[in-house]
């Protein structure tokens, strides 16, 4: 066996170490070996941080102990509970060097070979280079362990790392104290033992993939409508009011007495999703706001310190985060339901947003996260949206579906200066005179669709499958509910919508879709902000239709 087999065979994860210092030329030549390593498009986005501090180290150690504490909760065995606790899984304060590899997501802003069909391709070089560092050192005498069991979002903040920089993890370097009998200690300890070769599967055939189906179904109302639909109206207009005297909350009461098929509708776990994801159009400066907002408002949404996390508690709305497909890895730990296409699409002014299994994954995905939520007994949700650049894709969805001009379905988004907003249209136009694809709905939302808005798409379809009543929010929220009404114009009959945005093409679209909103506050925060508002004003529908007097039970005399 050549050296070379036996470095790659000897143990990878070092967890024991002497108390040997490690000289600087081990480490600068180890590092030169992870500089070496493959770099798709020659990016060079591979960052290293050393760390020699005690009082640094002895800070990681306390994320370390508090994310594995949670970590240790992950599994009900008791016995393989406390064979989690006994081992040992890092060495970051005994390793008398601390390494951070991480790779610089900013590289992204700029066209780079390699990086068009996956933004982790970046995170792949990093991992190369990573191997070559492990490598370097092993012939040298010294070995290298991999800590990931941190919250990155905290392990960011406390080292105080750009926000543009991705940590693959902590690694500890040293001399190692025992070679663990030439085996992973994980596998020594029982854990797991590691297979003897390669998982490799030939692919000899492909699949082809033609005219996907979107399985939408159509949801029978009751046989008898007409007869309920007639004792409804006669219970609205048999309380204690002229006819019609409550206006469009006498609309929102026949609408959901409808949707719920139930002379005394209730609304029962009212729930709000907002569906997050990047875009590869921002990096064009369609927006005044850069790409990684998106992660940090997610974050805010999970810390509850955002307008929806407001107003949702106000009004006794659950609130549910979807990463459908941000630009960053969120820790495990979060409340966050993970539905995650990719990390942000591509770039449509250059080449397809997503592909077209992609979009049913999107579609899938989205079903299934209402599906579940149905399951718990909400009959109520709200969509909202958040992602940097999604006015854009929105704008140019519109745009195609509707027919009008691309200069119509253009706004402002997160308030872009007049100068931007011209330069803005000029993008999006030249994006759409590009396009040489086919005009059917599937080969549109594939080339300029964006994740978010294709999985609140799928998630409408499903809550009217689930005779839940819809309530859409601004502008891209009604994008995606236009996507929906392509495939289901049933759809239309349980949807509310909340408000006119402040973003201009709202009222145009609201108009073709001959939608009348419920407020008009001039909004255009999105988030599903609009929903959360608009809500107190349901359960005033409800309320009158529930509660109210009939003139009969009051013994009022009617004109």
């Amino acid at each position: 066996m050549s050296h070379l087999d036996d470095i790659l065979k000897s143990r990878r994860d070092t967890r024991h170490f002497t108390c040997d210092e490690v000289p600087d030329e081990v480490i600068q030549k180890a590092l030169q070996a992870g500089h070496w390593a493959p770099s798709v498009g020659l990016t060079d986005a591979t960052r290293y941080y050393l760390i020699k501090s005690d009082e640094v180290k002895s800070s990681i150690k306390m994320l370390f102990l508090d994310y594995n504490k949670k970590a240790e909760e992950l599994t009900d065995n008791l016995e393989q509970k406390e064979l989690y606790r006994s081992l040992k899984l890092e060495a970051i304060e005994e390793a008398p060097i601390g390494l951070i590899i991480a790779y610089d997501r900013s590289v992204l802003n700029q066209f780079t070979i390699g990086t068009i069909g996956s933004n982790e391709a970046v995170k792949f070089s990093s991992v190369c280079a990573a191997q070559n560092i492990w490598l370097s050192l092993t012939e040298q005498g010294y070995g290298m362990g991999w800590v990931s069991i941190l919250n990155y979002y905290e392990f960011k903040k406390i080292l105080d790392l750009p926000e543009n920089i991705e940590p693959l993890g902590y690694f500890c370097i040293g001399k190692p104290a025992t070679n663990y009998n030439n085996q992973p200690m994980l596998q020594q300890l029982h854990w797991k033992k590691k297979s003897e070769a390669p998982i490799c599967t030939e692919i000899n055939e492909i699949r082809k993939i033609n005219n996907i189906d979107f399985d939408v179904k159509s949801n029978q109302k009751t046989e008898n409508r007409p007869d309920f639909e007639t004792l409804l109206q006669e219970k609205i207009d048999s309380k204690t009011k002229p006819v019609g005297s409550l206006g469009t909350l006498e609309t929102l009461a026949f609408q959901m007495s409808t949707v719920f098929e139930n002379l005394n509708p209730k609304i029962t776990k009212p729930t709000i999703i907002v569906f997050a994801a990047d875009h590869g159009i921002a990096n064009h400066g369609v927006s005044d706001y850069p790409q990684d907002v998106t992660r940090q408002m997610v974050t805010n949404f999970l810390e509850g310190g955002a307008a929806i996390n407001v107003f949702c508690k106000q009004h006794n709305i659950e609130l549910e985060i979807v990463d459908a497909g941000v630009n960053y890895d969120f820790p495990t730990n979060t409340k966050l339901i993970d539905a995650k296409i990719a990390k942000g699409t591509q770039s449509f002014l250059h080449v397809p947003a997503m592909s077209e299994t992609e979009v049913q994954l999107c579609f899938d995905k989205g079903k299934s996260i209402v599906e579940n939520i149905a399951k718990l007994g909400s009959n109520c949700i709200g969509f909202g949206e958040m992602g940097i650049g999604n006015t854009s894709t929105a704008s140019v969805l519109m745009s195609l579906l509707t027919g009008f001009s691309i200069e119509e379905c253009v706004g402002k988004g997160t308030g872009v200066s007049d100068e931007r907003l011209i330069q803005k249209q000029n993008i999006l136009k030249k994006a759409i005179d590009s396009y040489s694809g086919q005009a059917d709905l599937m080969s549109q939302l594939s080339y300029f669709g964006g994740f978010e808005i294709l999985q609140m798409s799928g998630a409408m379809l499903e809550a009217f499958e689930n005779k839940m009543l819809i309530l859409v929010d601004g502008f891209i929220c009604t994008v995606a509910f236009l996507i929906s009404s392509k495939l289901n114009p049933n759809i239309k009959q349980n949807a509310v919508f909340c408000h006119c945005s402040a973003e201009k093409a709202h009222l145009k679209l609201l108009n073709y879709l001959n939608a009348k909103p419920i407020l008009n506050l001039d909004l255009r925060l999105g988030e599903g902000t609009g929903c959360a508002v608009a809500f107190p004003i349901l359960k005033s529908a409800e309320a009158f239709l529930n509660e109210m007097a009939s003139f009969e039970s009051a013994g009022i005399s009617r004109k």
